[in-house]
């Protein structure tokens, strides 16, 4: 819509623009004159979800922040926050020593606390939660067990009427923190898969006939949805898209010897038992943690960041949102967290990450 120009009088819009500078003058530099600040932040598809909830809110209390995240795996965000293509990169997996020795300025953050789920498609069979452990996962991710009915997977399951049908185990073709924790289960658990394929965000995954790649989690959603009798590891963050697709969801084994489903409080237990041995750079697995009520497979959700980013205001800006996604009143609130099924930082944890973040400049 066009809109039509008014002749002011020349002193009526001089005292207009003395006014405007005036109101500006007493409450600081106008909103339109403040430097837009743009943020890259890219990585875990598991944590991509909270940050999709997160931006929103961040925005609107900060409009000179603009916030733009992309889904690409854990492997890639890592690689472009080292490479500074992006001032933020999340992951489900920390860097390990040798990248922390030649990238010594990048900073391992948590920013909360969640798990990973073990889905299944057996028909007839979702509505129930399998008990599986560590090594019967090993064991069918390395052919080892090829059916469902077989006697490693009928032990744990008594009475319950498994098919003789071949088993299509499903991992991630990205760079990816969820193949990091799952992998990590494997190795904590199996002595086998430790010394033969052990753990990483890549892996060499063992020849497995049928056996399926997917692309992020979105992918390892749909790909088991659409293959009966398939197995797959998904991050908590997806549990709703777990129940619309009517997936089964599998009672892990902790270390304790009990067969756990991811709830806040077994996620809680857990990080009780691990939280304590966090260090400094809080560079820490805990997977596999003990107590009888722990579920086996949770972790940190990392924020990959320099500590120098290309200037000052960045860095404020980085600094300030990530402060703001720890505080227990902001992001790590209840009412975001509860959205993606994740829990919130130990007061110890999140003091921890306050110290890292305030490296950055």
């Amino acid at each position: 819509m066009s809109k039509q120009k008014t002749a002011y009088p020349v002193r009526t819009a001089l005292v207009a623009s003395a006014l405007t500078l005036a109101v500006a003058g007493s409450f600081g530099a106008a909103p339109a004159s403040a430097r837009t600040i743009n943020i890259m932040e890219t990585g875990s598809s598991l944590l991509y979800p909270l940050f999709n909830i997160w931006v929103p809110a961040y925005t609107h209390s900060h409009p000179n922040v603009r916030i733009n995240t992309q889904s690409t795996g854990s492997g890639t965000g890592i690689s472009e926050a080292v490479s500074g293509i992006a001032q933020i990169g999340a992951s489900d997996a920390y860097m390990s020593n040798t990248q922390i020795r030649q990238n010594p300025n990048i900073l391992n953050i948590p920013l909360a606390i969640s798990a990973q789920t073990v889905n299944y498609n057996i028909p007839g069979l979702n509505d129930l939660h399998l008990k599986l452990s560590g090594p019967v996962l090993a064991g069918i991710y390395d052919n080892q067990i090829q059916y469902w009915n077989a006697p490693a997977i009928q032990h744990l399951n008594p009475g319950v009427p498994l098919p003789h049908h071949r088993i299509t185990p499903i991992h991630r073709t990205d760079g990816s923190g969820d193949t990091f924790i799952f992998t990590q289960y494997l190795s904590f658990s199996t002595p086998y898969w430790n010394s033969h394929v052990a753990y990483g965000t890549t892996v060499s995954w063992p020849a497995v006939p049928g056996s399926l790649g997917a692309l992020g989690n979105p992918g390892m959603v749909q790909s088991v949805a659409q293959t009966p009798y398939s197995i797959a590891y998904i991050g908590v963050s997806f549990a709703n898209e777990v129940k619309d697709a009517h997936l089964g969801t599998a009672r892990l084994e902790n270390r304790a010897g009990h067969f756990m489903l991811p709830t806040k409080a077994t996620i809680m237990a857990a990080a009780a038992r691990l939280g304590s041995k966090t260090p400094a750079d809080e560079r820490i697995s805990l997977i596999f943690a003990p107590g009888a009520h722990s579920y086996p497979i949770i972790n940190y959700e990392y924020a990959i960041v320099s500590d120098h980013q290309k200037d000052a205001e960045m860095g404020t800006a980085v600094r300030e949102l990530l402060t703001w996604t720890i505080n227990r009143h902001e992001g790590n609130a209840e009412r975001y967290l509860r959205q993606v099924h994740f829990v919130a930082l130990p007061a110890r944890i999140s003091a921890l990450s306050r110290k890292q973040i305030a490296k950055i400049r």
